[in-house]
């Protein structure tokens, strides 16, 4: 009963569209309808992940390579795993948190229908579907990313919409190319480019849309030079962020250019031609750019922003190298910085909740004054710098590994850029620890500038410290999660 796969897509924006209608007055009332459907949906998301064939339901056929279709594979699986779990984390944090933003009905009713459309992402059985849901995807979120409505917000939402539009306009050229010389539009491990005879002499434009769909999807993956709109809509409320930069819009870029690669144009056809050779060195080039940036940038949100700009392209950059290997890494490090990201972006937000606070130089003495909070950045910044035995380090030497059994000089460079960002990472994420826990001021003046500074309730802390926990154990024992990404890089799951 492939046809099931419909439910976790349409269920949740019919529920967020009647959310707008109902506009519920108490706040008690929405919440209940909010954990609902959210949990019903991440329930029936799994039970329909693990126990459905892996045969393809089509809603609605054009032509014979055009079609709106669904289907489950390991790929999508996991994918749709991270969400769907995520998601209800990220919903009850949110409940605290959107205490304070206001128009709780309008975000709960977008925030919600984007957990449908990112299923339609997951689930899609072929280029075109997925292409429209990533679209659907930009027009569910951009009430999130303009939630406050103010000129920064309305100039962010502005960003990014163009970008979006710049990125699609990419993948719809991409979309051309390969219905034009592949043999379906449908997800094919190993790619649809199976008519030699057809590529001969044409395997220039093949590879121009490739470039095209790298950096189409690579929008919403903030690959250099289309990385602006990301820090920028760090404007929106930090659930918004949290699951931007994180899991929903980020993850899908990455996710998009995985089927691409891998699933579309094929790796073997890819494989040591210019086109891998300068999308590789775009994301050596991002890894290096946004960590950069993250050390020089004060605002809390802003500095996550760029890190989460320079680890998506670590995922790029073990992709471009375009073996089961690279498939390996990439997804082991969408997981791991999934987690991890997430959480600290729970913190940025309690800190912002809690004290009003925004900036790294305002965070002084927070150690003592925010524990809990402050706990759960300390092992999540260190699990993203990749300290052992936490799970940041697994995903790193993945990537590492592969990039030198490629034996591709321009992967040996990418491992430079992996230690320069470590490096980076470690400077601008203990400039935050080392001011929490070792201030520069007297105790005297702390106390009196933290006097109100204190950990939030459970709907925030237990989001944080939850994850926390995962991520630590995630670190110790990842071997399941590395066996699963294993078969589906060979094609066996």
């Amino acid at each position: 009963m492939p046809f099931l796969l419909l439910i976790p897509v349409f269920f949740p924006i019919a529920m967020g569209l009647a959310l707008l209608a109902l506009n519920f007055k108490e706040r008690a009332q929405r919440q209940i309808y909010v954990s609902i459907v959210i949990i019903a949906n991440m329930v029936m998301s799994i039970v329909f992940m693990l126990t459905l064939p892996r045969t393809t339901f089509t809603l609605v056929r054009f032509t014979d390579k055009l079609s709106i279709s669904f289907k489950l594979d390991g790929l999508s699986i996991v994918f749709g795993m991270i969400v769907s779990i995520l998601w209800v984390v990220a919903t009850f944090y949110s409940f605290e948190y959107m205490k304070h933003e206001g128009k709780e009905n309008k975000f709960f009713s977008f925030f919600t229908m984007s957990f449908g459309v990112v299923c339609g992402i997951a689930f899609s059985a072929n280029l075109i579907t997925m292409y429209l849901f990533y679209e659907l995807l930009t027009v569910a979120t951009l009430p999130l990313v303009m939630h406050a409505m103010d000129k920064r917000a309305s100039s962010a939402g502005k960003k990014y919409v163009a970008f979006s539009i710049t990125g699609a306009s990419f993948g719809f050229i991409a979309i051309m190319i390969l219905m034009n010389f592949g043999a379906s539009l449908d997800f094919t491990y190993g790619g649809v480019l199976t008519n030699m005879a057809l590529l001969t002499g044409h395997e220039p434009i093949v590879q121009i849309g490739y470039i095209c769909a790298f950096f189409g999807f690579g929008v919403k993956a903030a690959i250099f030079p289309f990385y602006n709109w990301l820090p920028s809509a760090g404007v929106a409320p930090t659930p918004v962020s949290a699951l931007l930069h994180a899991v929903a819009v980020v993850n899908a870029g990455i996710f998009a250019i995985t089927r691409v690669i891998y699933y579309c144009f094929g790796a073997d056809f890819l494989s040591g031609t210019w086109a891998q050779y300068l999308t590789m060195f775009m994301a050596i080039v991002t890894i290096v750019f946004g960590s950069s940036m993250a050390l020089r940038e004060n605002h809390i949100k802003r500095r996550l922003a760029y890190s989460t700009v320079s680890n998506l392209s670590y995922m790029l950059f073990s992709l471009t190298i375009m073996t089961p290997e690279g498939m390996v890494g990439g997804l082991a490090h969408m997981l791991f910085h999934s987690v991890l990201k997430i959480t600290l972006f729970f913190v940025a937000g309690a800190i912002i909740y809690k004290t009003g606070r925004e900036y790294v130089d305002q965070l002084e003495g927070f150690g003592r004054s925010m524990p809990k909070t402050m706990i759960a950045f300390s092992i999540c910044s260190m699990g993203l710098i990749g300290i052992p035995p936490l799970m940041g380090i697994t995903s790193k030497w993945l990537i590492s590994k592969a990039a030198v059994e490629s034996q591709i000089p321009l992967a040996i460079v990418g491992i430079a850029a992996l230690i320069v960002s470590a490096l980076l990472t470690t400077l601008y994420l203990f400039e935050i620890i080392i001011k929490a826990y070792f201030p520069a001021k007297s105790k005297e003046e702390l106390a009196e500038a933290n006097m109100d500074v204190k950990d939030p309730n459970g709907l925030m802390t237990i989001p944080m410290l939850g994850l926390t926990a995962f991520s630590v154990l995630f670190g110790i024992w990842p071997d399941p999660f590395i066996k699963i990404f294993e078969l589906i890089s060979y094609g066996a799951f």
